[in-house]
């Protein structure tokens, strides 16, 4: 098997270092270097603050970083035709266009989520739409408080999965504090809560007369998101150009 050489941009953030833990364990896999806006100095690989000073070139990039350094890390990875796993949120319209743009140049993952079972969850909510059609929809979603977008992406990726098995007629309310009506029956309410160290939890809950139905996804620890951009990275590096996703691998 091969071994596939990867660069971690945004090497010393939470997910950064759970991504380089995992691939010390995991098998065909080895960090060449990093990025990240300093270098702490406790990594087992170089990290590089200016991207024109990277001597290794990687098979494959993984960015869990912020949309700024995304952006950045995209054009180096364009620049040198790099494969790229974009597990970043909180992308502005603009910015998200760049990244499906820079699909026509290379092989690009792109996902607010790495966890196989939230592709699962999201395939179940489109159909529990669907099934019981008339029914009030919300999303609640809860992150640590270091978490800076919001709603999480994951949750807007229920939300649209959702709205796309209703023929998209529904649309999104994230804040009722300055309505003073009742709840209109083509909203998905989109919740979020922050707070402490909750690594991520998403719940739709469908509202029908008399009776609710809740459908739910907890992660327990970050590995898990991990696991998932080191299995994206391994995926991706046989593809042709273009934007995939976690259906596309799963």
């Amino acid at each position: 098997m091969k071994t596939i050489r990867v660069l971690i941009n945004g090497c010393n953030g939470k997910m950064g270092q759970e991504v380089a833990k995992k691939a010390r364990i995991m098998e065909g896999i080895e960090v060449l270097a990093g990025v990240d806006r300093q270098d702490s100095g406790d990594n087992f690989f170089p990290v590089y603050t200016d991207l024109s000073k990277i001597k290794e070139i990687p098979d494959v990039i993984i960015d869990f970083s912020v949309p700024e350094a995304s952006m950045k890390i995209l054009d180096f990875a364009i620049e040198k035709k790099i494969p790229i796993v974009v597990a970043t949120t909180g992308f502005s319209e603009e910015e998200l266009v760049k990244v499906h743009d820079a699909g026509k140049t290379i092989p690009v993952f792109q996902s607010y989520n790495m966890s196989y079972s939230v592709s699962v969850m999201k395939k179940i909510a489109a159909e529990l739409a669907k099934l019981l059609d008339g029914t009030d929809i919300e999303i609640v979603e809860t992150h640590h408080r270091r978490k800076i977008d919001s709603p999480s992406g994951t949750a807007l990726m229920l939300a649209e999965s959702i709205n796309d098995a209703l023929e998209n007629k529904m649309h999104y309310e994230y804040n009722r504090h300055s309505k003073r009506e009742k709840r209109s029956p083509d909203e998905i309410g989109i919740h979020s809560i922050r707070g402490g160290t909750e690594a991520g939890t998403h719940t739709v809950i469908y509202f029908g007369e008399d009776e609710s139905m809740e459908l739910k996804h907890t992660v327990t620890s970050r590995a898990v998101f991990a696991e998932g951009a080191i299995k994206a990275a391994k995926y991706l590096v046989n593809q042709d150009n273009g934007v995939y996703n976690m259906n596309n691998m799963v």
